[in-house]
Order: structure tokens, then C-alpha cells, then sequence
């Protein structure tokens, strides 16, 4: 069984599904839930297989799918008679993008931040020689702070790729180019325009097929991976909690 993290309210609009990147941990999303959380939205979200506080090897992904799967039991587990909005970073934007091609019945409205999709070719030539190295911290935000926090949480993997992992990214990435748009699905899109991990470039030409006439792109100027941990966080979060209300 998967860790799950919920934020409840009293008498919630709706419910906001989280869903984490790789090598994480839904703890690090405490503030975006808190913020959600005074416009309105329960908050709910696991750490995936292998990751945090979910049992499994660390950081090891051989099939994507099985992840969906598992969050669509903590949606289906957690919502009641409440409309969805699922917010999918980096990885967590692979997921919830394979999600919305599966299950777009289940969902109101979806969020992807910096999603790690269209990384398929440049992922490909690392199965010789994977990369041994910790994600640098400073690649995540323009504050320092966060890449401290992040190169000493305990709960984030620190070590290097493993081969079926980059293999579960390249079969996810072509599983998504071979399913179905979001059609009517509304859409949010942020990414940040310095993100040096998955570049704008590669994500937002994937995106922008997949996207729907209810769509908003948005590529935030400097800012790096992770824009919900950025310095002007407050506004992006805003912006998130803004869509969530409107589609619900």
C-alpha cells in the first residue's frame, strides 16, 4: 500500500489530487496543500512505489502504469461526491497526463507543472551510461534555500538512474504519444522558462497536441523546475487555486 498524505477541511468544493515528481516526496508539498486548502479544496496525495514513505527500492519505476492505477485508487478512495482537479509535477505531470488519457471521466480539471514528457530521446541516450549523480538542488529554484532543503531531506532518493526506470519514462512517454488528447479536459500549463531538468521546449510541443480548447499556457519567465517552490511561488499556486475554482 502506498503512503498517502491527506489535508482535509470542513465542507470542502472540491478535491485537489496531488501528484509528486521523481526521487521526492509528497511532504514537500506542504505548502501548496495549505494554500489550496484556504481556497476551499481538501488535499489529497501519495508518494508513489518506491518513493518517500511507500514501500519499494528507491526511486526504481519499471511500468508506469501500475503508478496510475495506484493513484486512481486514492482518488476513487478520497473524493466522494466531490469534483477532481489533479496537479501533476515534473513526473507527477507524466503520471497525471497518462491519468487524464485514461480516466478523463474522473477529472474536472488538470494541472501540469514542468511535466517530464517529450524527454523520451534525450532519456534514450543515457541507457548506456546512466547518469550516477543526485539531482543538483540549485537546478530547482532561484531561492537557495530550496536546494538546501532538498539536498538534506532524508525522504528524497540522492543517488543515480536506474536502467528500468529511464526504460518505464521512454514507454510512458510513447504510450503518451500514441493515446488521446484531453479533448474537453480544462488545462492548466505552467513551466518554468530557465527549467534545465525537463526543458519547456521539449515538454510544451507535447503539451500543446494534447491540449484541449479550455487550455492555458503559461511558461514563467526565469523561473526554474520547480515553479511551485519558486520565488514568486505565491503567485503560481494563486494561479493553480484560481483554475481549480473555476472548473469546479
Amino acid at each position: 500500500m502506498s503512503y498517502v498524505r491527506t489535508w482535509p477541511i470542513d465542507d470542502p468544493a472540491r478535491l485537489v489530487v496531488l501528484v509528486h515528481g521523481y526521487g521526492e516526496h509528497i511532504g514537500r508539498y506542504e505548502h501548496v496543500a495549505a494554500a489550496l486548502n484556504a481556497r476551499g479544496s481538501a488535499v489529497v496525495g501519495p508518494d508513489h512505489r518506491g518513493h518517500g514513505q511507500s514501500p519499494g527500492e528507491p526511486a526504481l519505476v519499471e511500468d508506469f502504469e501500475p503508478i496510475v492505477d495506484d493513484l486512481r485508487a486514492v482518488v476513487q478512495d478520497a473524493r466522494g461526491d466531490l469534483p477532481v482537479v489533479m496537479v501533476g509535477h515534473s513526473m507527477g505531470g507524466l503520471i497525471a497526463t497518462r491519468y487524464a488519457q485514461r480516466f478523463p471521466e474522473d477529472l474536472a480539471g488538470l494541472v501540469l507543472s514542468g511535466p517530464a514528457i517529450g524527454l523520451g530521446p534525450v532519456l534514450q541516450g543515457w541507457l548506456e551510461d546512466p547518469p550516477s549523480d543526485a539531482i543538483d538542488g540549485a537546478v530547482l529554484s532561484r531561492d537557495p534555500a530550496v536546494g538546501e532543503a532538498y539536498a538534506a531531506d532524508p525522504l528524497v532518493y540522492h543517488g543515480g538512474w536506474k536502467v528500468p526506470t529511464l526504460q518505464a519514462f521512454i514507454a510512458a512517454d510513447d504510450a503518451i504519444a500514441a493515446g488521446p488528447g484531453f479533448g474537453a479536459l480544462p488545462l492548466l500549463y505552467v513551466h518554468g522558462g530557465d527549467d534545465q531538468l525537463v526543458p519547456a521546449g521539449l515538454a510544451q510541443p507535447v503539451v500543446e497536441r494534447l491540449a484541449g480548447e479550455d487550455s492555458e499556457l503559461v511558461v514563467i519567465d526565469g523561473a526554474r523546475h520547480e515553479v511551485f517552490n519558486e520565488t514568486d511561488q505565491a503567485e503560481t499556486i494563486g494561479r493553480v487555486a484560481d483554475f481549480a475554482e473555476r472548473v469546479t
